[in-house]
C-alpha cells in the first residue's frame, strides 16, 4: 500500500512547531544558564565578603600567629575547643555557608565543620591565598561542590601571611535557588510556546485560504500551464478578480484591443500604457462593452459582438469558481474580422468560378452561333448578333448595365450581390456613371466595404415603402499616382425610406442598425458600417453619408473612398485616351 505523503500546509505546521519548540528550550535553557552563573558569581562574592571579615577578625589573626609561631600544630581535641573554632563555627552558622575553614601558613586546618579532620592539609590548593592573594573558586572538596574564596591572614601589626580562610557555599543551595528563579522562565516559555503554536495554526489555515488548498507543485503546475495557454492561444484572455482588479491580460488581447505591454513604449499613449496587471477593472482603458459583461455579478453574460481597433470582436464573460468561491471573471476575446474576410474571398472565388464556368459554356454557344452563321453565309445576321454581345455583356447575373463593369473581380462579386437581392425582390444595377479602368489589388478591403454598403442598401429596399425595388451602385477609379495605387470610389443608393432623424455621423456609431428590435444585436447588426469606416480611414479614405434620403424614397446614398485599391491596366499607366479627354 504506498504511503500516503505529508500535505505541504501540515509540513509547514510541524516545522513551524518544531522551529517555535527549538527557540523557546535553547531561550529557556540559555536564560537558566545566565541566572545560575548569576547566583553563582553573587556567592563567590558573598564567600569573598566572609571570608575577608572572618580573615580580618583581630581575635583570628592573633589565635593563628600565636600557633604559627609555635613548633608543630596542637591537637585536633585542643583546636575543637579552641577560640578559632569557635569564631569560624559562629560564622558559618550566622551566614549559612557550607564551611568556613581556616588555616595555618602550612595549609593545616585550625577549623572544620568536621572537628575530625582538624589538624589535617586541606584538600584544595591554599598557596594563591598563603601568598598574599584573594581568590574565588568553584571547586569540589571533602564538603561536596561549592562556589566559595580564600583569602589570607595577616599577623597582627605586620604584613606577614601567617594562613588563610576558605569559605564556601554549597552548589546544592545555589541549585536551590536557581529552582527558585526558573518557574518564571518556565512559565514565559510555556507562554511563548503556545503563542507560537496558536500562530503557527492561525498562519497554517491562512495559507490554505490563499492556495486554495493546493499543493506547492499543483501550484508551480498551474503557474506554468497558465503561461503555456495564455501565451499560446491566439483567443484573447482577461481575468478580473473577485474585488475587481486585472489579473491576467494576455499578449493576444493585447493584440486584438491595440493596448500595449505593461511597460508601454515611447509611442504608447498615457491611456493605453496605464493597462497592467493589479490595475482596477473599472479604470482599465477597454471598451465599455467589455466592463457591462461583467455587471452582473451573479450570472454569466452571453456573447456579444464589439468593434474594437478596427476589428469585429466576439466577446463573452464568464463567472470563475472554486469550490463555491467566487474568483472573479474570466472574459475571452475571439477575432471574427479574419473568418467574415475568409468567408466574403470564398464567395467571392466561388462566384467567380461559377462565372467563368458560365462565360466559357456561353462563349462556346456563341461562337457556334457565329460558326453557324458563317458557314451558312450569313454574315450580316452574325454582325447583328455580335453587336448585341457587345452591348449586354458576358455575365448572366441579372444586374442592369453588367456590360460597365470591366474589372473581373467586381463583376463576379456584385454579380453574386445581385443574386441575392434578385431573391429578395431588389433589383441591383450598375449606375451609369461606372467607369473602372484598372483593376482591383486589394479585394479583401473592397469586399468588406462594397459588401456591408451593398448588403445594407439591399436590407433598407426591402424595408422601404417604395413599390419598386431597387439598388444602384456607381463605382469610379482614380488613376494611380506614383507607386501607391489607384483610388476606388464607390457610391451605393436605394430605394428605401432613408435615415431621416439620424446625423451624418450618428449612423456611423457602433450599434446604430435599422433593423427590427428582435434581431438587433444579432447577426453583427450595427457593426457593418463601423468596421467599413474604420477599414477605409486606416488606408486614408473615408466612408460618408451624402445623403440621408427621404420617406417613402429613394433612401439614404452613401460613398466610399479606397486608395490604394486599384492599379491601371497594362499599357495605360493611368493616361487619359483621347476619346476621354
Amino acid at each position: 500500500m504506498p504511503r500516503l505523503a505529508m500535505r505541504f500546509s501540515t509540513q509547514t505546521l510541524l516545522l513551524q512547531l518544531g522551529v517555535v519548540l527549538l527557540v523557546v528550550l535553547l531561550s529557556g535553557a540559555v536564560h537558566a544558564w545566565l541566572v545560575y552563573q548569576r547566583i553563582g558569581v553573587e556567592a563567590e562574592n558573598q564567600a569573598l565578603t566572609l571570608a575577608r571579615t572572618v580573615a580580618s577578625a583581630p581575635e583570628i589573626r592573633t589565635e593563628v600567629d600565636a600557633i604559627s609561631r609555635q613548633t608543630g600544630t596542637p591537637p585536633a581535641g585542643e583546636l575543637a575547643k579552641g577560640p578559632i573554632m569557635a569564631a569560624a563555627e559562629a560564622a558559618r552558622t550566622r551566614t549559612g555557608a557550607l564551611f568556613v575553614v581556616v588555616t595555618d601558613e602550612t595549609g593545616l586546618r585550625l577549623a572544620h565543620p568536621e572537628p575530625e579532620r582538624l589538624g589535617e592539609r586541606v584538600s584544595t590548593d591554599p598557596s594563591e591565598a598563603l601568598a598574599g592573594n584573594e581568590v574565588t573558586t568553584r571547586n569540589t572538596g571533602t564538603l561536596g561542590p561549592s562556589a566559595g574564596a580564600k583569602v589570607p591572614v595577616y599577623a597582627p601589626g605586620s604584613g606577614t601571611v601567617v594562613g588563610e580562610v576558605s569559605v564556601g557555599y554549597s552548589i546544592e543551595s545555589l541549585s536551590q535557588s536557581l529552582r527558585q528563579d526558573i518557574m518564571p522562565i518556565a512559565l514565559t516559555a510555556a507562554g511563548a510556546l503556545l503563542a507560537g503554536v496558536l500562530a503557527s495554526f492561525l498562519l497554517r489555515r491562512r495559507l490554505q485560504r490563499l492556495t486554495l488548498g493546493l499543493e506547492p507543485e499543483e501550484i508551480s503546475t498551474l503557474v506554468h500551464d497558465q503561461v503555456a495557454v495564455l501565451q499560446g492561444v491566439d483567443d484573447g484572455v482577461i481575468g478580473v478578480s473577485a474585488d475587481g482588479r486585472i489579473t491576467v491580460f494576455n499578449a493576444a488581447a493585447r493584440r486584438l484591443l491595440e493596448i500595449p505591454d505593461d511597460d508601454g513604449g515611447p509611442s504608447a499613449s498615457p491611456a493605453t500604457a496605464s493597462v497592467r496587471i493589479g490595475q482596477p477593472w473599472a479604470a482599465a482603458v477597454v471598451p465599455e462593452q467589455l466592463r457591462d459583461l461583467t455587471r452582473d455579478a451573479m450570472h454569466d453574460a452571453e456573447a456579444a459582438e464589439i468593434l474594437a481597433a478596427g476589428r469585429v470582436l466576439v466577446v463573452n464573460a464568464r463567472k470563475a469558481l472554486h469550490r463555491k468561491e467566487d474568483l472573479g471573471w474570466v472574459v475571452m476575446l475571439r477575432d471574427r474580422t479574419e473568418l467574415q474576410q475568409l468567408t466574403r474571398q470564398l464567395d467571392a472565388v466561388g462566384t467567380m468560378s461559377t462565372a467563368l464556368r458560365a462565360q466559357r459554356h456561353e462563349f462556346a454557344n456563341q461562337l457556334h452561333t457565329i460558326a453557324g452563321f458563317l458557314s451558312i453565309g450569313h454574315s450580316e445576321q452574325a454582325k447583328e448578333y455580335l453587336a448585341k454581345i457587345s452591348e449586354t455583356g458576358p455575365l448572366t447575373f441579372p444586374v442592369h448595365q453588367a456590360g460597365l463593369l470591366q474589372d473581373p473581380y467586381l463583376q463576379a462579386f456584385i454579380g453574386a450581390k445581385s443574386v441575392g437581392a434578385d431573391e429578395r425582390g431588389v433589383v441591383l444595377r450598375i449606375g451609369p456613371e461606372t467607369l473602372v479602368r484598372g483593376t482591383v489589388t486589394d479585394p479583401q478591403d473592397v469586399t468588406t466595404v462594397l459588401g456591408n454598403l451593398i448588403d445594407n442598401a439591399v436590407n433598407a429596399a426591402v424595408a422601404g415603402s417604395a413599390t419598386e425595388c431597387w439598388v444602384e451602385v456607381e463605382l469610379l477609379d482614380e488613376p494611380p499616382n506614383g507607386d501607391d495605387g489607384g483610388t476606388l470610389h464607390i457610391v451605393v443608393a436605394d430605394s428605401g425610406d432613408g435615415l431621416a432623424g439620424s446625423g451624418p455621423e450618428e449612423v456611423f456609431a457602433e450599434g446604430f442598425t435599422t433593423a427590427a428590435p428582435d434581431g438587433a444585436g444579432a447577426g453583427g447588426h450595427g457593426l457593418g458600417l463601423a468596421l467599413s469606416r474604420k477599414l477605409a480611414r486606416r488606408r486614408g479614405g473615408d466612408v460618408r453619408l451624402l445623403d440621408p434620403g427621404t420617406p417613402g424614397g429613394p433612401g439614404a446614398v452613401f460613398m466610399a473612398s479606397l486608395p490604394g485599391t486599384t492599379t491601371a491596366l497594362p499599357g495605360t499607366d493611368g493616361e487619359q485616351t483621347e476619346e476621354e479627354q
